[in-house]
């Protein structure tokens, strides 16, 4: 009958969605011509049956101006956001060398402004309490426009419950929705300790190439701390609050590979010559 199709159709959907999580490239992944650095995989691969635990040391003294750039998602996200602030956006991230990332409706627009420019959009942003179809839909729809990356955000509120298997396959399905890296936002002002190592192994149960600290929409932001207990897990984007170079590079020598700020033109201006 039409229930014993739309279940077979379902499975068939999970099995395709699971061999494309599986066949997702390893190394640099090309996306519109540009090659976009994925080390959550590659480190993740060199022993796939466990936690990668690692520290970085201080690797900001150690990048020149264009690599330390290059680290930068320079970030446009509020609700107020116009398409003159995302093209501002984007031609500051072109001259300066950074990323950018954007909300969903402009990522179209932004990939044919700015082909050069590694360019990432927000899943499930602000909140993480979209359906998990929703949130696929949004990953698919954002990589078809041109995405390199997705930022998503995980379901706080799953994870709070003690739902750690939904909170796992909510990540897993937008994993297996693009090829291209997944940075998944667990919101670490609103969790304890032990809820940021549950939300951190979900993530990389379900595949996910980096953990992300905050969006920028609750009480606190990126601290050392949490980026240190990250990086435990994946390669982190420290966001919230990273408003200069020295607190930028603070980030990056606690673990941090990427940093995602608003005030980026500031940041990499803050380089010492």
């Amino acid at each position: 009958g039409s229930g014993c199709d739309e279940e077979a159709g379902e499975v068939r959907n999970r099995r395709q969605r699971k061999s494309l999580r599986e066949n997702r490239h390893t190394g640099g992944r090309e996306s519109a011509g540009k090659t976009v650095p994925d080390p959550g995989r590659r480190w993740r691969e060199s022993d796939p049956t466990t936690v990668n635990r690692f520290s970085f040391g201080s690797q900001s003294t150690h990048m020149n101006r264009a690599e330390f750039a290059s680290r930068i998602d320079h970030t446009v996200l509020g609700p107020t956001t116009t398409p003159a602030d995302v093209e501002r956006v984007l031609e500051e991230a072109q001259t300066h060398g950074m990323n950018a990332c954007v909300p969903p409706c402009y990522v179209a627009e932004a990939a044919a402004s700015v082909p050069d420019v590694t360019l990432a959009a927000v899943v499930g942003f602000p909140h993480g309490t979209h359906a998990t179809a929703a949130k696929y839909g949004e990953a698919v729809d954002a990589w078809q426009s041109g995405a390199d990356e997705v930022d998503m955000v995980c379901n706080v509120g799953r994870l709070q419950a003690g739902d750690d298997e939904a909170v796992r396959e909510d990540i897993a399905e937008v994993v297996a929705a693009v090829p291209v890296p997944v940075k998944v936002i667990i919101e670490t002002a609103l969790l304890t300790d032990a809820e940021k190592h549950r939300a951190c192994e979900a993530a990389v149960e379900a595949g996910a190439d980096f953990v992300k600290t905050s969006t920028g929409f609750a009480d606190g932001g990126a601290v050392v701390e949490d980026v240190a207990l990250m990086a435990e897990y994946l390669p982190v984007k420290a966001s919230g609050g990273i408003g200069s170079y020295e607190a930028a590079t603070t980030m990056l020598d606690a673990g941090a590979e990427r940093i995602g700020a608003s005030s980026g033109v500031a940041i990499v201006e803050g380089f010492p010559e």
